[in-house]
């Protein structure tokens, strides 16, 4: 059974509404999705924010690791008092605070091959915001399988990059990185670049959720911030892709 918008949440939502093609019913479609957050870092904290701004019915945010002093320059949910405590508790304790409407759920747990499937089960989108290849591809693989839209975001210093990822209809992460990048920890990184991207990609599941706009489907967003300039190129879906390749 959907829910229906409540009068407080017409006016909580109102500039969001006037977008043309939300309106009233976008925003139900909002309040009655379930999107994953990958990670409670530096792209999962800004993420986690705009979605609970913006009225998503149900976050899941995902992290198995406890906030350090050297998260604290980008990950603006975790504050000096959380070091030591897990990121998903810390990070949920505020979006409740933000928006008691939503519905937040924490969940302390590593993101593995056996895990990945019942930790973004019944996503709407799932977000990845993690800081590794290795579980960016777990988390890939498995919405492809279940046929979830994954929007991806990746950054290193000042540059940073994203994709949005729906399973028949365009490349996934294999496509993208046939071979394993080399993985880099820890690397150097400005909490704006993270925030940046954070931003993007809950616009890119907004507009999915909502049904508006042009996703960034076979397309990479490439920003620089050294030299401020945006640039995409196009990814073509690969047809020997081990993960998607033989999909139709």
């Amino acid at each position: 059974m959907r829910a229906e918008l409540v009068p407080s949440e017409l006016e909580r939502y109102d500039r969001q509404m006037r977008i043309k093609g939300w309106g009233v019913e976008g925003q139900k479609k909002i309040k009655n999705s379930v999107v994953v957050v990958c990670g409670a870092g530096g792209l999962g904290c800004p993420a986690s924010v705009y979605l609970a701004a913006a009225g998503v019915g149900h976050i899941r945010v995902i992290d198995e690791q406890k906030a350090e002093l050297s998260n604290l320059n980008r990950q603006i949910l975790h504050w000096q008092p959380d070091i030591g405590r897990f990121k998903a508790v810390s990070a949920c304790e505020k979006l409740r605070n933000l928006n008691p409407a939503v519905k937040i759920e924490p969940v302390v747990e590593k993101i593995t091959e056996k895990s990945v499937g019942r930790l973004i089960k019944g996503a709407d989108v799932v977000i990845d915001a993690m800081d590794n290849f290795t579980t960016r591809f777990v988390i890939n693989e498995e919405c492809v399988r279940r046929e979830i839209p994954l929007v991806h975001a990746g950054i290193y210093g000042m540059e940073g990059s994203m994709m949005t990822i729906i399973p028949k209809k365009g490349p996934c992460l294999r496509c993208l990185y046939p071979e394993n990048p080399p993985e880099i920890s820890p690397f150097p990184v400005l909490g704006t670049t993270p925030g940046l991207f954070a931003m993007l990609e809950v616009e890119e599941a907004l507009k999915l959720i909502v049904g508006i706009g042009q996703p960034l489907l076979g397309r990479l967003l490439i920003f620089d911030g050294l030299s401020m300039t945006f640039s995409t190129v196009e990814i073509k879906r690969d047809p020997s892709c081990k993960v998607c390749g033989g999909l139709r």
